[in-house]
């Protein structure tokens, strides 16, 4: 039986399934009808026959030509071929053949969830190894909360970073620390004076205590809105209709007040607060329109009077001076008569008396 083996390859030679020996690259002989049977194992690949190679590392030929490699549980080693990385290894024993490609291995510790900075960048990037570790990317306007197997370890501050997820759970959060919004929409409240109106209400808050929010409070926005909703129906149940459309202003003020009270609490800090809109029923939306016609109309009505009182006034002076002046009056008398003639089309006058006297007259006859 001739087998010709490849310079890549060797032969594992069995005579009745037990194994006998190797051979390598070029052909071989082999008695066909004794039981001989030859299986080719390629060099340039790990190891990988079902045969058990604690049998085959017996034979020092064999030996020679094989490397072991070992990872515990707490390692990940960098497999190199001819000075380029082709894969990582976990837990476990490993066999590559040295005949062919010179192979190279460099064990990491991964024990802890933090990477080692002496790990060149071009290793951590290449995408052999980037399902080995979580990264995560904190920005300037965000917090960073780090937890490892479920524990609170730090507060991240803006860059990077990358965490070994293979024997540790690590899991980072995200806070946004720019300054957000928020508001309550219709909310249903009752006055003093036992009015019910719907109010939108909006303030702005900041967080500043990120680890409080993280450790301490369950869904920090829900308890914010349940505090300005608090903080609402206290406020309005103590103020009149009238008082709160005027005074919106203070309103807010006041609330905005009882809202800083709990800043510490909550871990934020509180900026703006204003009523947007205060939403009456139909019925007094009614009421308010027809108050507010009357008040304008006692207002025009108070105005009219007052121009009419100041116009009589005026005449009354008028006709004072007019009195006590004759010279005036008759220049007055002049004035409107030069306004009556523009308005006539002709006007028939003698030669026996004085123009201006004749005309005098002509109106007083009329």
């Amino acid at each position: 039986m001739n087998i010709d083996i490849k310079d890549n390859e060797i032969g594992l030679v069995f005579k009745n399934g037990k194994y006998k020996k190797i051979v390598m690259g070029g052909r071989h002989i082999l008695p066909e009808f004794f039981g001989y049977s030859v299986e080719i194992v390629n060099l340039n690949l790990r190891y990988s026959n079902p045969f058990p190679i604690s049998i085959l590392l017996k034979d020092p030929k064999f030996k020679s030509i094989i490397i072991e490699v070992e990872a515990n549980e707490k390692e990940l080693i960098l497999h190199k071929e001819d000075g380029v990385l082709k894969e990582a290894l976990r837990t476990g024993k490993y066999y590559f053949f040295n005949s062919i490609v010179k192979h190279e291995f460099e064990k990491i510790d991964i024990s802890d969830y933090e990477i080692n900075s002496d790990i060149p960048e071009h290793v951590l990037s290449n995408p052999i190894i980037k399902p080995f570790y979580s990264e995560h990317f904190i920005y300037e306007y965000n917090y960073g909360i780090l937890f490892v197997n479920g524990k609170f370890i730090k507060t991240l501050k803006p860059g990077r970073y990358r965490f070994w997820n293979q024997l540790n759970t690590v899991v980072v959060t995200y806070l946004d620390k720019r300054l957000q919004q928020v508001e309550i929409q219709g909310q249903e409240l009752l006055t003093e004076d036992r009015i019910t109106l719907r109010l939108n209400f909006t303030c702005q808050y900041q967080i500043v205590n990120p680890e409080k929010i993280s450790l301490e409070i369950a869904n920090y926005l829900e308890q914010i809105h349940v505090l300005m909703q608090l903080a609402l129906r206290e406020f309005v149940s103590t103020w009149k209709l009238d008082s709160l459309l005027e005074k919106k202003e203070e309103a807010a003020n006041v609330i905005m007040k009882k809202l800083k009270e709990k800043e510490e609490i909550l871990g934020v800090k509180f900026h703006n607060a204003g009523i947007k809109d205060i939403i009456l029923p139909g019925e007094m939306k009614d009421i308010l329109n027809t108050v507010t016609i009357a008040e304008k109309k006692a207002q025009a009505n108070i105005i009219y009077r007052r121009e009419e009182t100041a116009s009589t006034r005026s005449l009354l002076n008028t006709a004072k001076i007019l009195d006590e002046n004759p010279t005036l009056l008759r220049l007055k008398e002049l004035e409107y008569l030069e306004k009556i003639i523009e308005k006539i089309d002709s006007v028939n006058l003698s030669t026996n008396s004085g123009i201006l006297d004749q005309l005098t007259g002509l109106v007083k006859s009329k």
